[in-house]
């Protein structure tokens, strides 16, 4: 999993580091792969990607056209149920029943139910090997405050990953972030980068 919307609140050095390793092959869930050469996009670019699960890909046309070249699966997911399902995973729920996509190819091959008359689509959780996310702040115990758009994915993936990898903007003394300010707990996290040289 990887948090941002559009590399807004992405984790550009960890990305940049993906790259520079060469690694391939990778399945990632993501709300987007921005632009090319853009947050995801960088990893889109040096053919990283061999599966992509994310709520849209139309800003990025690189994506596209490895989507229709056959040289990258996407599962598309709308935007509330991909936020759901990264959510599900992370908290231990079962899935997310949802009424988008009743009725659509959405539906092929998933189970229905029916609750006082209406029909939902059971959803199944989406839990990561690793999530990398980006915070505004951290403190040294890696309890993170995030900015505006950070919040939509990020603190759901630190639930869902089973290695978190956090990049914070800056790492400052324990007590600097007011508990109430706290958006991740520091006991999700298990590495933590910072921007500062």
């Amino acid at each position: 999993m990887i948090g941002g919307f559009m590399g807004g609140g992405s984790p550009h050095r960890l990305i940049d580091e993906l790259v520079r390793q060469g690694k391939k092959d990778l399945t990632i869930i993501a709300n987007d792969t921005a632009r090319p050469g853009i947050g995801i996009g960088k990893l889109i670019d040096a053919g990283a990607v061999k599966r992509l699960v994310a709520s849209h890909i139309g800003l990025n046309p690189e994506t596209q056209k490895r989507m229709i070249a056959n040289e990258i699966e996407v599962e598309l997911v709308p935007q509330g149920t991909l936020a759901e399902r990264i959510r599900a995973g992370g908290t231990g729920l079962g899935g997310v029943l949802t009424a988008t996509g009743v009725g659509t190819v959405v539906a092929e091959g998933k189970q229905t139910v029916e609750i006082e008359g209406e029909d939902y689509l059971v959803e199944t959780p989406l839990k990561a090997d690793f999530a990398l996310i980006h915070a505004l702040r951290s403190d040294m115990f890696g309890n993170l405050q995030y900015l505006l758009t950070s919040r939509n994915f990020n603190p759901s993936m630190a639930l869902a990953g089973e290695t978190v990898i956090a990049e914070a903007s800056e790492v400052v003394p324990v007590g600097m972030i007011p508990p109430d300010h706290v958006e991740t707990v520091g006991v999700l996290v298990d590495h933590l980068v910072s921007w500062e040289a």
